[in-house]
């Protein structure tokens, strides 16, 4: 009986470090990872970087394209991607 009494207070910690540190960021990189699935040619997003571009191309699972400015393109990770300033609408399907 009095064992458990020892282990109650790692316990509470472990709990305690669970719900304040573990859970929320877990939860922020599940958002991150659903923003960078959901890229498209023409949002408009911020690197880790700092710098600031339109999506032109996706290349394919890891990868994308970023214009800077006019005729400035460079491949970025996917992942590097910090911020999605703008999103583009999709196209409308042609019924």
């Amino acid at each position: 009986m009095q064992a458990y009494g020892q282990f109650l207070p790692l316990i509470l910690i472990f709990a305690i470090m669970y719900f304040l540190l573990i859970r929320p960021q877990q939860k922020k990189l599940k958002e991150h990872q659903s923003m960078v699935t959901a890229l498209r040619r023409g949002d408009q997003v911020i690197t880790q970087g700092g710098l600031i571009g339109k999506v032109s191309k996706v290349k394919d699972d890891n990868e994308i394209e970023v214009e800077l400015a006019e005729g400035v393109k460079v491949r970025v990770v996917k992942s590097t991607i910090a911020q999605v300033i703008s999103k583009t609408e999709p196209a409308a399907a042609n019924t």
